[in-house]
């Protein structure tokens, strides 16, 4: 019965809770290293989340910067097509003038010639009347 009585001695009490201790403090341990690691890992998340939207920042600046400097050349080019068109229609419209001043000056030609028809058809019909007289 003596070793009955040592079994629930202080000591072997005392040595169960420290092996309960122990594991608990190896349990907390544990937590506090997977807490540990939990927050790393969302720090790094957080940390790839920010390099990813740098990334996108600048891919959008220099996409900015591209569709910029395009529309420049576009637009440069128009004005040049533009300056070409009215080059063009410049000279067109310098010639339809000169082809205008030509049919005004053949117009009044006519209109002299019908009127010189006119007067001498007058002229002969006169004559003939007089003649017929």
């Amino acid at each position: 019965m003596t070793e009955d009585t040592d079994h629930d001695s202080p000591i072997r009490k005392s040595s169960s809770v420290s092996i309960s201790e122990i594991q608990e403090h190896h349990t907390s341990l544990s937590i506090d290293d997977i807490r540990r690691r939990a927050q790393e890992l969302v720090e790094k998340t957080n940390n790839s989340r920010s390099a990813d939207q740098r990334v996108m920042d600048s891919f959008q600046e220099k996409l900015v910067e591209k569709v910029t400097e395009t529309c420049q050349q576009v637009k440069e080019h128009m004005y040049t097509v533009y300056e070409e068109n009215s080059n063009v229609m410049q000279v067109k419209l310098q010639e339809l003038s000169e082809v205008l001043e030509r049919c005004t000056k053949l117009n009044s030609e006519l209109l002299e010639a019908t009127q010189a028809l006119a007067a001498l058809r007058e002229g002969l019909a006169i004559s003939q009347a007089s003649e017929s007289l």
